[in-house]
């Protein structure tokens, strides 16, 4: 009987502690991956999907009211919206299922209720300011501060008066942005339609007690050290205030934590008043301050013995010089006194299309534009430059992009058949800019101005031509990039100044997905009709087209044996597990698709791999080396495919598959039996180009 007694009592032990292990480890994780990618390795399933790359994506508020979900590389993103900042914040109330953040104690003053942080005036005077934080309400006067001779009287809405321009002990205050001097942070400066405005506020009266304050070098005010969760209080001590340790009643008692401030409890909300120091002009370390003052002094100098140099980092500087430390900090030698002064940068937040930028001469990051990319691979699919996936086998000559609104540039591609009934590939790439036509053809073959040229090639500082790993790169002074791999591998670049001035295939680069599919007459299609979005920016006429017809809302089909061959697609191990940032769907898609009519070489998915692969890179993500993993060489490399080759390839990639994935294979019918992909549309025969009798298409080079 002991010893089961003995045994369960070590089972519960055992059961304790991997308990207790699951809960450090799961500890550990959080605190290195964020919150919501140590769930997702927890939480089976699959990331949700979408098309609408860079739109905001709906949610349902009542499941999901804290979070705002956008849609990035063909995957659902989610933030969770921000919360007011706690860090004033002293009695805290804690979120609840009908909320989504913590957020401080709240202030109620002449019957408005304010929540913690909210900063106003007096409407009657606007030098009195008023700040809620945790509960207590400070009210203070404004100190003004004037760095010049002549200061502009204040505006009416504004206490102080402003400087004209906007410059700080030689430091130029950006529009719109604050700077704060190093001796005293309180001060603070804004530039507002090329006027200098500078004001100093008291520090709020904080909840907590001296002892649970921490005030850091080079900030304005100190902030409590710990919180405590803020219970509402019985109705009969509603009105009553906690300050401090304790609890005032609504009884006109004034109470104070030190010499600046007074306070007084009114309807629960402790309200104080409090001096603000005036700004001082010499150094934190010769200020003064007596044991019964509240603000601090400066000594009295004989004006005959200051000096008038100042030392920084052993250079000499003669009063009133002004130098930089760093983008971001400037200073003034002031009567032998160094005064600098620091940029503030406000926090900031990028749209999906937008990167945080930070220029080498600049203090403050900012959100930019990103470049744009679109990309045309096999059969011809695209990717437009806000991120639109379609498919389109017309086999004639297309404006792919244009500068629509200064004419700067156009690009147009040439489409062939290959001995396909419904299929098509780009034959020949034409840049033209200026005075140049830069014509991109098949086996890398490059011409300027019809003239066959050599690489590296280089025009003016125009344009530049070079070969590279996948095939040849175009730069030009524009800063439009091509890359081409000389078969049927395309990608367009265009820099963010080009942002609502493109027109083409490749859309309009606004920032919106919705509207990509615009026709040259301005009609915005549908997915169904993406035929007659393409036909619309068709260019060269008759002669441009390879095909007798084009039966442009028909899309070829195939036997679905043959999408196997674009699983690697899936196979996160042989892209750098890529498909954690970019859903490989549309690719896949793709792969499929170009299945359907692959011409004699047999290597139509690699097409597909190589696209996802470039998205991949751009993204960051260093990948091994897929092309030998999927027995896809550079197109034109020496390696050749041949039969032996694809037949290895096929069996190890069949020993890989799933079987649930493997068509079993059956008995030969008279019929093979296709499956149309994704659609059979009909298009009227009045709609169809008739190719002319007797005439073949010249090559266009």
């Amino acid at each position: 009987m002991a010893n089961k007694m003995a045994l369960e009592k070590l089972k519960r032990t055992l059961n304790t502690l991997t308990i207790f292990s699951i809960l450090i480890f799961f500890i550990i994780l959080v605190q290195q991956y964020p919150t919501t990618e140590a769930f997702n390795i927890f939480l089976p399933g699959t990331r949700e999907q979408c098309t609408n790359e860079g739109e905001e994506y709906p949610l349902d508020k009542k499941t999901f009211k804290c979070f705002k979900c956008f849609c990035q590389n063909g995957f659902v993103k989610c933030d969770k919206e921000s919360c007011p900042s706690i860090d004033d914040c002293y009695l805290l109330q804690l979120k609840n299922s009908t909320t989504c953040c913590d957020k401080c104690k709240e202030c109620t003053y002449k019957g408005v209720q304010y929540i913690s942080g909210t900063e106003w005036s007096d409407p009657d005077d606007s030098c009195t300011n008023y700040k809620c934080v945790s509960g207590v309400i400070t009210k203070t006067s404004v100190q003004c501060y004037t760095p010049c001779n002549n200061p502009l009287p204040s505006r009416p809405d504004e206490c102080c008066p402003s400087c004209h321009g906007c410059s700080l002990s030689g430091n130029i205050v950006p529009e719109g942005q604050e700077v704060t001097s190093i001796e005293d942070p309180c001060l603070k400066c804004t530039c507002i339609n090329k006027r200098l405005t500078c004001i100093k506020k008291a520090c709020p009266v904080l909840q907590c007690p001296p002892s649970k304050q921490e005030h850091k070098p080079n900030e304005c005010c100190p902030k409590c050290t710990e919180r405590k969760q803020y219970m509402s209080l019985p109705s009969k001590m509603s009105t009553r205030c906690l300050f401090g340790k304790q609890a005032y009643p609504d009884d006109g008692r004034l109470y104070n934590q030190d010499k600046c401030s007074s306070c007084q409890c009114k309807n629960g909300t402790t309200i104080c008043n409090r001096v603000t120091c005036p700004i001082l002009e010499c150094s934190p370390e010769s200020q003064q301050i007596n044991s019964d003052d509240c603000c601090p002094h400066c000594p009295k100098y004989n004006t005959e013995i200051r000096r008038s140099t100042c030392t920084h980092q052993d250079k000499i500087y003669q009063n009133n010089e002004t130098w930089h430390v760093g983008p971001c900090r400037s200073c003034r030698c002031l009567g032998g006194e160094i005064r600098c002064v620091l940029t503030q940068c406000p926090p900031v937040k990028c749209e999906p299309n937008e990167s945080l930028v930070t220029h080498e001469s600049q203090c403050c990051p900012k959100c930019e534009a990103s470049a744009g990319t679109c990309t045309v691979f096999g059969d011809p699919h695209f990717k437009t430059y806000d991120g639109k996936f379609f498919s389109f086998q017309g086999s004639c000559k297309y404006q792919l992009s244009a500068d629509c609104l200064d004419d700067t540039f156009s690009i147009r591609v040439t489409n062939e058949a290959r001995n396909t009934k419904l299929s098509s590939w780009i034959k020949t790439v034409t840049l033209k800019l200026k005075e140049l036509r830069v014509n991109l053809g098949q086996k890398l073959r490059v011409k300027v101005n019809g003239t066959r040229i050599t690489l590296p090639y280089s025009y003016n500082n125009i344009v530049d031509v070079k070969r590279i790993k996948d095939g040849v790169i175009v730069k030009t002074d524009l800063g439009v990039t091509i890359e081409w791999d000389g078969n049927n591998f395309l990608q367009v670049l265009v820099p963010a100044k080009y942002k609502n001035k493109l027109c083409g295939l490749c859309g309009n680069f606004n920032g919106l997905v919705r509207d990509d599919l615009t026709s040259r007459e301005g009609y915005n299609h549908s997915e169904e009709d993406v035929w007659r979005f393409a036909n619309s920016w068709k260019v060269g006429g008759l002669k441009a087209c390879s095909r007798a017809r084009d039966k442009l809302a028909k899309k070829p089909t195939c036997r679905r044996r043959k999408w196997e061959i674009c699983e690697p697609l899936r196979t996160s191990a042989i892209f750098g597990n890529c498909d954690n940032e970019l859903n490989p769907t549309n690719y896949f898609n793709a792969c499929s698709m170009d299945m359907c009519e692959c011409p004699y070489d047999g290597a139509c998915q690699c097409d597909s791999f190589a696209a996802y692969a470039h998205e991949c890179q751009r993204l960051g993500f260093e990948l091994p080396d897929w092309r030998q993993q999927t027995n896809c060489p550079y197109r034109n490399s020496t390696t050749k495919y041949n039969l032996n080759t694809r037949i290895n390839y096929n069996n190890k990639l069949q020993e890989s598959i799933p079987q649930v994935f493997v068509k079993q294979k059956q008995q030969p019918q008279k019929r093979r039996r296709t499956t149309p992909w994704p659609h059979n549309y009909y298009i009227p025969k009045a709609l169809l180009i008739p190719k002319p009798a007797g005439r073949t298409p010249p090559p266009l080079h």
